[in-house]
């Protein structure tokens, strides 16, 4: 088969423990776009976390997308056009907020350059803070302060509570909102039916290009609909034992070129 899109996570994925694209996977994906692959850096980042890595991999360039929040939002990257933006139902807000009430989770959301918290803020909202390199804007008042689109929520905490609020979480808004963990620290809620995996279709019907010509690659739970969805998915090595059982393959790690290994082998003519 030949593969004419190449999907890829970036934290665990794409990038390295470091938060680094390795010499040898950049050159990978170059060579990939050189012989008319394109790329869709897919990831639940705010875009402004995305854009320099697309820049980096030249995306612009060579027709690439960035597909942020989930798939939230896909912007071509060679136009800058947002060709699909899924708006968040803040209805739900009050009442996210209610039950997060005793917890000691963070809740944040997103404007066009800031990420806005909720005044409890952690440790793990530096996390996001340092991953997209933007300013927090810390607010008293989350449901008031959110009077603009947004795309997702993101709560960010300890693992253990994480995972008690999604069991929570996840049944009050059945059929509602999709709730969904990206790390072990961070738990997104999203429009219903946005995952990687809904989204992509959308992309593919204006690309024409069939599923089985799609190669992607991810690490964590929010991964798992793409790479269930793509005609080949690549599990990480690091990647969570779920994610490697609904995988049709298992590559090296994030900090052994996995991406680079595995685009060579199947990719590259």
């Amino acid at each position: 088969m030949e593969y004419k899109l190449i999907a890829l996570d970036i934290d665990g994925t794409l990038t390295n423990s470091k938060k680094e694209i390795s010499p040898r996977t950049r050159y990978a994906l170059l060579e990939a776009q050189s012989q008319g692959k394109k790329v869709i850096l897919a990831s639940g980042r705010h875009p402004i976390g995305i854009e320099d890595i697309a820049k980096d991999l030249m995306l612009d360039k060579n027709g690439g997308f960035i597909m942020a929040f989930n798939g939230g939002k896909i912007i071509n990257c060679s136009t800058g056009q947002t060709v699909v933006s899924k708006i968040f139902p803040t209805e739900y807000l009050p009442d996210i907020v209610s039950v997060l009430k005793e917890s000691n989770i963070t809740i944040n959301t997103y404007d066009d350059k800031n990420i806005i918290s909720d005044n409890k803020v952690n440790d793990y909202s530096y996390v996001e803070r340092d991953i997209l390199k933007t300013n927090m804007v810390v607010v008293d008042d989350f449901v008031s302060a959110v009077k603009f689109d947004i795309n997702k929520i993101l709560l960010a905490g300890e693992p253990d509570e994480i995972d008690k609020y999604k069991e929570i979480l996840a049944m009050r808004y059945d059929g509602l909102l999709d709730v969904y963990k990206s790390a072990p620290y961070f738990l997104e809620i999203m429009p219903f039916g946005v995952t990687k995996g809904s989204m992509l279709p959308m992309l593919l019907e204006k690309l024409e290009v069939n599923r089985d010509e799609l190669i992607a690659f991810g690490d964590n739970y929010n991964d798992m609909t793409m790479i269930g969805y793509a005609g080949f998915g690549v599990a990480m090595g690091n990647s969570e034992d779920d994610v490697k059982k609904i995988a049709n393959y298992v590559c090296e790690s994030n900090d052994d070129d996995g991406v680079a290994k595995t685009i060579e082998k199947y990719v590259l003519k």
